[in-house]
């Protein structure tokens, strides 16, 4: 078969064009697919990883928070309840001839070792500055009590700066 010169470089350029074509598709092309892949996997790895780290984080400040909780659980008084604490602290406050009922409740909790102990009060005819110190000592206290609600209402119209308060409060007990 005799082929013309130019013929002979278009076909040997239409062999470079074709190999150059199958080395492209089997091995430029993947080579750069499974890079693109590779890529995608390893930023997907990091923010796992960024995910995983913050959840790290929130599980260490939780059992340092379960931690502090035993501890002060160990330090309350032995057979301490939360009525008669809020009791005491009512006397210590000077509020306690004002409480016209105390309602104690216990719940379980799902899943816990935990009851919800809870008592919701009433107190009668006092002012800002007899409730203030009493919330404050019932906050502060070291036996892990948190105030849950408050409902302050105005006593009636002759007896200025009186109230009326509602209080839920609660804490866990073992």
């Amino acid at each position: 078969m005799k082929l013309s010169r130019r013929e002979k470089y278009a076909v040997i350029a239409a062999g470079f064009f074709i190999c150059l074509f199958i080395l492209m598709r089997l091995v430029v092309f993947p080579f750069m697919e499974k890079k693109e892949r590779l890529e995608k996997s390893l930023q997907a790895k990091r923010k796992i990883l960024t995910e995983m780290l913050v959840l790290k984080s929130e599980y260490n400040d939780l059992k340092k928070n379960a931690e502090l909780s035993k501890i002060q659980f160990a330090q309350r008084s032995q057979g301490f309840t939360l009525f008669s604490f809020l009791d005491k602290l009512a006397g210590d406050a000077g509020i306690k001839q004002n409480i016209s009922y105390m309602k104690p409740s216990k719940s379980e909790q799902k899943d816990s070792q935990f009851k919800l102990s809870a008592v919701e009060m009433k107190i009668q005819g006092i002012n800002m500055k007899q409730l203030t110190p009493y919330l404050y000592m019932v906050e502060t206290s070291k036996n892990s009590v948190f105030v849950r609600r408050v409902s302050i209402t105005k006593k009636g119209e002759g007896e200025e700066g009186f109230i009326d308060v509602v209080l839920q409060v609660e804490t866990y007990e073992i």
